[in-house]
């Protein structure tokens, strides 16, 4: 592994962590709830986005390994949050909210996971 290939996934994690953070404090201004709002829209959003990169890299064939791992693995990577994630449903789970933590949960799992094959589809049909 080179360094060149360390300093661009490293470089695709600082743009994916700034905007994520930049991203979940307007959203989080915006609707003003206790559900993690602007959390759940980035995972979503990272799993359609990296749907669209795989896609792309899949389908189109002019993605290079490099902008792959720039964009996939280190922005996508830097993005999404499930650390975040995690600590939200156990804050839930230890307030014994529920129904909150089951449409967090679940709605994140599973929204991510069509975002992700949308994005994929949206790269091979269009």
């Amino acid at each position: 592994m080179s360094l060149r290939i360390l300093l661009l996934i490293g470089l695709g994690g600082f743009l994916g962590s700034v905007l994520r953070f930049i991203l979940q404090q307007y959203t989080d201004r915006l609707f003003s709830t206790s559900f993690p709002i602007g959390i759940f829209l980035v995972n979503v959003l990272g799993s359609l986005l990296i749907g669209l990169i795989i896609g792309i890299a899949m389908h189109k064939s002019f993605l290079s390994d490099e902008m792959q791992l720039l964009l996939a693995t280190g922005f996508c990577g830097g993005f999404t949050t499930f650390s975040a994630f995690s600590f939200d449903n156990l804050k839930y789970l230890q307030t014994s909210e529920y129904g909150l933590l089951l449409g967090y949960a679940g709605g994140s799992v599973i929204l991510g996971v069509l975002a992700t094959f949308l994005g994929i589809w949206l790269v091979r049909y269009f």
